[in-house]
């Protein structure tokens, strides 16, 4: 089974990449939605954010992350004090789901994590691609994917390392430097023919 790791900033076009990961079969962990289902199901997890950043409960008792969000994207401490508490988490449910596809035969997963390479999810691939973008160009994908406003959206991305840190990081980078989502895409395949 061949583990592709992808990473970069929030908007940079990860999820194009990962869309023609699954259009030729292989398999994704997206990190981010398995930590958004340990904040839905995970009440140790629950209970340990609201121990270190208070009531962070909406009305209907799941956890507000755009409160967590306002708190934890203003402050480089608290941000860093969120990952240490929800990233041991996130990484030991992807390690697990990394093994379940392993059982099942899958021949190809990619796993994206904006922690891949601090997280040691890294280890676990043979390829590592960064995949980054203008800041601008993000903020504007941002706003557009979620609906928030742009303030919230630049504390978003000054909230996140520097493109450099994923480059170097990385064995291969992936720039969305296109006109076009297809253009993009197309620039993708061709980076996953050659690591194929």
């Amino acid at each position: 089974m061949k583990v592709i790791g992808i990473t970069g900033p929030t908007g940079a076009g990860k999820t194009t990449l990962l869309g023609e990961v699954e259009r030729i079969g292989g398999a994704v962990i997206d990190c981010d939605r398995v930590y958004h289902a340990l904040l839905e199901q995970d009440t140790a997890l629950q209970n340990a954010l609201e121990e270190a950043f208070g009531p962070l409960r909406d009305p209907g008792g799941s956890i507000d992350r755009k409160r967590l969000g306002s708190i934890v994207f203003a402050d480089p401490k608290q941000l860093k004090r969120l990952n240490a508490i929800a990233g041991a988490a996130t990484v030991d449910r992807t390690r697990a789901l990394l093994e379940e596809y392993r059982r099942r035969g899958a021949w190809l997963v990619a796993i994206d994590a904006i922690a891949l390479l601090e997280s040691g999810l890294k280890e676990l691939c043979d390829d590592t691609i960064a995949v980054v973008a203008p800041p601008e160009v993000r903020v504007r994908r941002i706003m557009a994917r979620e609906g928030i406003p742009e303030e919230y959206a630049w504390a978003r991305v000054r909230a996140q390392r520097e493109d450099g840190f994923f480059l170097q990081g990385c064995g291969h980078a992936l720039v969305n430097d296109c006109g076009s989502a297809g253009e993009f895409a197309q620039k993708a395949r061709e980076l996953l023919r050659q690591l194929l």
